[in-house]
């Protein structure tokens, strides 16, 4: 026996009895079966996380663990789904001068279950499960594992923290006495607190008015306006940038495709040509999908393909606008060369279909250079698209920003108007006291144009008794 092998069998000497029908070769592990079930006052240890230590394992380490585990030797056997409160302490002592703890599972024995011995004995332990099958259970002590007599001594100490805390809390509280502000209901109101605020603006506090509170609302929806038209102008600005970006790559695009224009000498066809062909063609079951990329030049050679094995051929277009699929049709039989049929609507979408012609011959290139590749194609639907919806996106912006603004501006009317009534009643008073006071001196001088008349008949009295 080499020196580690004599130190890991002392190791487990003081974990529990050893298991004597070990299949494998080695150190005998210890029997797990033969440990207490239960252990009266057991708890899951203590763990404090060193400062700036990460707690969960990264890929690296977990792998770097998982091979370190494959050489070890098992260190228990067990055979028993729960009550692993003996196994628990045993593996937490062995945690203090090994990082993993390997258990192998029993074998021969019926309804043994690893994912019921794994959760209990994480749930017991608190450890980092690193591998489980039915074979083995191995399971690491974790970053902050803290060994029994340190894990001792720092409980201690925080209890002892958090009695110092308590009493200098109780200290706090007597030495603090609650000062009584005023007394409402049997009640009394602590310095600081919200009653006292409430108290203290009963008695000098001034109410405010309902014009006051009117303005104040109109102010903060008035800011509250302007900070959402500034983000929606930012937005607006941005949206801008970007559709002018995507209007270049567009024009890029179209600069570098050069469309065929009308043929000069093109074969006509007559009605009655064309109600057979259009007949033949809806008929037809080979067809050739007009997808969103549109046309490009893998379109009009599949057209000149199936042009060599029959004289009509079908394309179905997926579009729903009526427009774009004639505008399409037209272009398709510029650049192929044949004649337009009909274009019909099918179950699918549109059916378009070409009649080769009477003196039709195959061109030397059936796929034309003028035309975009299907990869270029597709680049030029994602930029249209991308410009529509970035064109769209920008009057959506600029509307809301109209209303945003016809908004503030009707909030400011409203402003306006309440400061002009206030200045009208302020300049209508002086004018109500002025009349008021008018009308006092002329009931004074009624009543003085009363005693003169009264004067004047007593003095009439008197000429008539001489």
């Amino acid at each position: 026996m080499t020196e580690e092998e004599s130190e890991f069998n002392s190791v487990l000497d003081g974990l529990g009895p050893r298991f004597h029908e070990w299949w494998g070769t080695g150190i005998l592990p210890v029997d797990a079966d033969l440990l207490p079930q239960t252990l009266p006052g057991f708890k899951t240890p203590f763990r404090l996380l060193p400062t700036g230590m990460r707690p969960r394992l990264t890929n690296a380490e977990m792998t770097n663990l998982r091979k370190l585990a494959k050489s070890l030797p098992c260190h228990f056997a067990l055979g028993r789904n729960r009550n692993h409160q003996g196994l628990a302490a045993s593996i937490i002592k062995l945690w203090e001068k090994s990082m993993i703890a390997k258990i192998a599972v029993k074998r021969g024995i019926q309804n043994t279950n690893n994912e019921l011995m794994a959760e209990e004995l994480k749930k017991l332990t608190g450890g980092v499960l690193l591998l489980r099958n039915k074979y083995y259970i191995v399971i690491y002590r974790g970053k902050d594992f803290v060994p029994t007599t340190v894990a001792t001594a720092l409980a201690e100490r925080q209890e002892m923290t958090k009695e110092i805390q308590d009493e200098e809390e109780k200290m706090r509280n007597r030495s603090v006495e609650p000062a009584a502000t005023s007394v409402e209901h049997g009640q009394v109101a602590l310095a600081g607190s919200l009653a006292e605020f409430y108290e203290a603006q009963a008695q000098w506090g001034r109410e405010k008015t309902t014009e006051e509170h009117e303005k104040m609302l109109v102010e903060a929806s008035k800011t509250k306006i302007t900070r959402v038209v500034k983000k929606l102008e930012h937005k607006l600005f941005i949206a801008q940038s970007k559709r002018s970006k995507a209007d270049k790559e567009l024009a890029k695009i179209r600069e570098s495709w050069l469309p065929a224009g009308a043929p000069e000498d093109q074969e006509t066809i007559t009605d009655e040509e064309r109600v057979m062909f259009r007949r033949v063609g809806l008929r037809m079951k080979p067809y050739l999908p007009l997808g969103i990329r549109g046309v490009f030049d893998g379109v009009i050679e599949n057209m000149h393909l199936h042009w060599k094995h029959r004289e009509l051929v079908k394309l179905i277009s997926k579009q729903k606008d009526i427009e774009f699929v004639e505008e399409t049709a037209r272009f398709l039989e510029y650049e192929s060369g044949g004649i337009l049929i009909d274009i019909v609507r099918v179950p699918k979408g549109y059916a378009i279909i070409y009649y080769r012609g009477k003196n039709y011959q195959r061109p030397i290139s059936i796929r034309p250079r003028s035309l975009p590749s299907k990869a270029r194609a597709l680049k030029r639907w994602k930029a249209l698209q991308k410009y529509e919806a970035l064109t769209e996106h920008v009057s959506e912006l600029e509307n809301t920003i109209k209303q945003m603004k016809a908004q503030d501006a009707g909030l400011e009317d409203i402003k306006d108007m309440s400061s002009q009534n206030s200045d009208e009643i302020e300049l209508h008073d002086p004018f109500l006291e002025s009349s008021q006071d008018e009308d006092e001196n002329s009931f004074s001088d009624d009543d003085d144009y009363e005693d003169d008349d009264d004067d004047l008949e007593d003095e009439d009295e008197d000429d008539e008794d001489e």
